[in-house]
């Protein structure tokens, strides 16, 4: 079954018990509780809304236990200004054309943490 976004199901939860907490306050039905109702069940492929909110809290849940860990490398390319045109096609120390910095080996990010 397909399954809407963390965020979008996190939306409609929230809108959900936005609206139901107005309504208890005012006493009165609202249309826009209804459809939200009517969209979490929608996305969580349930008739009830008791059973769509704990199915949507339990796919969150899954969901955020399954996130991925943040790299433990940060691989970004670091670059400075070339020089000036006259000397930009000699070669560095290394034999690399100027301007131009060598990312760390996987081995080196591994090695870091």
């Amino acid at each position: 079954m397909l399954m809407p976004l963390p965020a979008t199901l996190e939306r409609l939860i929230s809108e959900y018990e936005g609206f139901l907490a107005e309504e208890t306050s005012a006493s009165s039905g609202s249309q826009r509780l209804h459809d939200v109702a009517y969209s979490l069940c929608v996305s969580t492929g349930t008739r009830e809304i008791s059973d769509a909110l704990d199915t949507a809290r339990a796919y969150l849940a899954k969901a955020a236990a399954a996130s991925p860990a943040p790299p433990r490398c940060d691989r970004r390319v670091v670059t400075y200004s070339p020089p000036p045109p006259s000397t930009a096609t000699s070669s560095g120390a290394a034999g690399r054309p100027r301007g131009l910095v060598p990312l760390p080996s996987a081995d080196a990010c591994s090695a870091e943490g």
